[in-house]
């Protein structure tokens, strides 16, 4: 009888101990081998995809959630829906306080040159006066649709204008052109409507246009003004030093995605930085 009662409060305390000790662990476990990350489509939620299978054999899951604009990706971050995002460049990173405040660049990856493109002109000389040009309404992304304007000759921004400049900062304007401010996902759709636009390399890829080919206008290489636009997988600060983050690291900047970069946009659109 004494062995038999030992025996049921054995297995009582096994019983009673599973769910206190056992699944917890296996939650947490699972919770840290699962790196959540938001991109928008193209190039970034492309790449992520080629290095899946890196990942997984390292033990992590990439869970990758596409986005269509630049504002709901740091705001998901934030809230703690993402673990990660890559679809931005530190200038953008830094035209929001809050954004700023809470998050910050794990790593860079590549650039995507900014251009002018047009359905109804094709160069820069056919431009008429007063020509309706479209440019991002975010100011980082503005301020960069205007240095290229400037570096072309189209405009003149004033002394220390900066990578933040806006149409007030425009001192020369020979050809009278007129500005309209649209989110940057819109503007490919607003060549419809304008006489041109300035597009984020990303957008300009998704509606199907070669950079290189298709704008009026491009950054290069060598543009002094490009460096702040590299585009970087972004983390809540503090996170820089996460396993997993320093996993994806390893693996998107490895010479599998640099070969995937060179041989998949030989016109120049997105150019690796490692």
């Amino acid at each position: 009888m004494k062995k038999f009662i030992g025996l049921i409060a054995a297995l009582l305390f096994i019983v009673l101990i599973q769910p206190t000790f056992a699944s917890p662990q296996k939650d947490s476990d699972g919770a840290k081998q699962t790196l959540k990350i938001g991109a928008t489509p193209v190039p970034h939620a492309e790449l992520l995809n080629l290095i899946k299978d890196d990942l997984k054999a390292q033990g992590i899951t990439l869970e990758i959630v596409e986005y269509n604009d630049y504002v709901q990706p740091n705001e998901a971050l934030i809230r703690g829906d993402l673990d990660a995002n890559f679809f931005q460049h530190i200038q953008y990173l830094a035209s929001n306080a809050e954004w700023s405040s809470s998050l910050t660049s794990a790593f860079g990856v590549h650039i995507e040159p900014f251009g002018l493109y047009s359905k109804k002109y094709k160069s820069l000389d056919d431009i008429p006066d007063g020509a309706l040009v479209a440019i991002p309404n975010d100011p980082s992304n503005g301020g960069r649709a205007l240095l290229l304007l400037q570096e072309n000759g189209l405009i003149t921004l004033k002394d220390g204008a900066g990578l933040e400049a806006t149409h007030f900062d425009i001192v020369s304007n020979p050809k009278n052109l007129q500005f309209t401010e649209l989110e940057a996902a819109q503007l490919p759709r607003s060549l419809d409507d304008v006489d041109a636009a300035t597009i984020n390399g990303n957008y300009a890829l998704q509606a199907g246009f070669n950079p290189l080919k298709d704008s009026l206008i491009i950054e290069g290489s060598q543009s002094p003004y490009v460096t702040p636009y590299v585009n970087i997988v972004v983390v809540k600060k503090g996170a820089e030093n996460d396993l997993r983050i320093q996993a994806l690291k390893k693996a998107l900047l490895s010479q599998k995605v640099k070969d995937y970069i060179d041989e998949t946009w030989t016109d120049g659109s997105v150019m690796a930085i490692f």
